[in-house]
């Protein structure tokens, strides 16, 4: 068995609420559409992030994610209105902890 691709998901109350964040969290709109109540944002070649609609379970989801420059992408969270409490320690990394607006937990690992 070989796998080629990962999809984080985040699961929402709101899918134009939670495009809006995750759009400014990922610098863009989604890559894709696949269905009704789905978005998906293409991070790089075989890894991504999908946000679906799905009320019932939405708040309980959670993905880490690696970026390449951590304080760079906090400031600009920070610029955009994205609240955090900038780059912690922590798991023997550093870590920006951010929280959409389900409480779906996203943490940015980086240098």
């Amino acid at each position: 068995m070989t796998f080629h691709r990962l999809l984080a998901q985040a699961v929402v109350t709101d899918i134009e609420v939670a495009e809006r964040w995750y759009a400014t969290v990922f610098s863009g709109g989604p890559d894709a559409r696949p269905m009704d109540g789905l978005l998906e944002w293409h991070l790089a070649g075989t890894f991504g992030v999908q946000v679906w609609l799905d009320p019932a379970r939405a708040g309980r989801s959670a993905m880490v994610i690696e970026d390449s420059d951590l304080d760079a992408f906090a400031a600009r969270l920070a610029a955009a209105g994205v609240d955090h409490d900038g780059p912690q320690l922590g798991g023997g990394a550093r870590l920006l902890l951010l929280s959409d607006p389900d409480g779906n937990y996203v943490a940015v690992s980086g240098r």
